[in-house]
């Protein structure tokens, strides 16, 4: 099948099996660390190919966040996302902005493999029950936020995946949502092999 160029309007996200295993693996290995104080993000570049209109998400790959070690970022966010977004956002963990030279390192290397770079997929935790008593009446899921929304829009990419991961019964379940650059909802579908389909739980898929 011959892949053609990525048109203007995506208008469903294919999710390999193994892309989602990677990410959730990085994700839930984060999870494990959340405290009261800090939420631990984790932060992937979605990596495939289009095909009509449709994102076919085949990797993910991981960078840095330059809000650790790029005054600039730093200053940025001060400047404006703080202001904005509120104080929770000063907190140099809670959103992620990703090194640019990683990213042009994922793009070379993607590109390398045939692949390019069709967007970001992100963790939200449920921070309203890990985090402090504030944050009790703000739950997160697999919706963006408002400052996810303002980064939607800001970076222009065609998908936006929010992975929502939360504790229950013992075990791990997520949920997968994909949002556009307008951040308008575009139908997700995941690959599975026949053994990870017995293991699919009625809202959703827990984890080990």
């Amino acid at each position: 099948m011959k892949l053609a160029e990525r048109p203007a309007r995506t208008d469903a996200v294919l999710f390999s099996d193994r892309a989602v295993k990677k990410f959730l693996e990085a994700a839930s290995a984060e999870y494990s660390f959340i405290t009261e104080d800090e939420p631990r993000p984790c932060f992937a570049v979605l990596l495939g190919l289009t095909s009509g209109a449709e994102a076919v998400v085949q990797d993910v790959a991981f960078g840095r966040n330059a809000r650790l070690t790029d005054p600039s970022a730093r200053e940025e966010f001060a400047a404006t996302i703080v202001p904005r977004f509120g104080t929770a956002y000063e907190n140099p963990v809670r959103a992620w902005w990703l090194d640019p030279a990683d990213l042009l390192t994922i793009t070379r290397t993607a590109g390398a493999a045939g692949l390019d770079v069709l967007g970001s997929i992100h963790l939200h935790p449920d921070w309203h029950r890990l985090g402090p008593a504030c944050e009790r009446d703000r739950p997160l899921s697999d919706s963006p936020t408002p400052m996810d929304e303002h980064m939607f829009r800001n970076s222009g990419w065609s998908v936006n995946v929010v992975c929502y991961l939360e504790r229950r019964h013992g075990g791990l379940y997520y949920s997968l949502a994909a949002w556009d650059a307008e951040c308008l909802r575009l139908p997700l579908r995941t690959s599975h092999d026949r053994a990870d389909l017995l293991a699919v739980a009625t809202h959703g898929a827990r984890l080990g």
